[in-house]
């Protein structure tokens, strides 16, 4: 079995930059979506429920209304452990580097998703993939980027939302 996984953080309320991440991983065929933080206002349920697929999230630290965000989008808390295709995943907004540096020298995770930085990057550290998709929101970079994990490839590919350019790519 094969599944994609979208990756996406920090999208910041920006609504349009959201609706295009939706539409690419709807286009795309992925079944889950990975949302790693800074959402900010729950009104961004609206766009993140045009997805096809499952939502699972986590909080960052600029998600006030968690309540809320509980309630319109479900998310769980400020970790996440999954396991998918034999890959065992943990989701973290990457707030705090230390938290994220052990959980990558850990060896649990086949692969952990972070954001908070607002850089994309895909880096292995001991056997673990740690990627951060980067911002969806643009705001600082410039570059609306997500990233698409494929189970059956075992790939994950980080790609510029409206040019939809490849920035990066490793095997898991």
């Amino acid at each position: 079995m094969t599944m994609i996984i979208g990756i996406m953080s920090d999208s910041h309320d920006n609504l349009p930059a959201i609706e295009r991440a939706v539409e690419f991983f709807n286009k795309n065929g992925a079944e889950l979506l990975l949302h790693a933080g800074d959402y900010v206002a729950p009104f961004v349920g609206r766009a993140l429920g045009k997805f096809k697929g499952g939502f699972r999230g986590v909080f960052g630290n600029n998600d006030g209304e968690r309540n809320m965000l509980r309630k319109v989008l479900g998310v769980e808390g400020d970790f996440l452990e999954l396991e998918i295709e034999g890959l065992k995943i943990a989701m973290l907004h990457g707030t705090d580097e230390r938290i994220v540096n052990a959980l990558l020298r850990s060896s649990l995770y086949d692969v952990v998703v972070v954001g908070h930085t607002h850089k994309y990057e895909i880096v292995e550290v001991g056997g673990t993939i740690l990627v951060n998709p980067g911002e969806t929101c643009g705001y600082l970079t410039s570059i609306e980027s997500v990233a698409l994990l494929d189970t059956r490839e075992r790939v994950v590919r980080i790609v510029n939302l409206k040019t939809e350019e490849l920035l990066g790519a490793m095997s898991i």
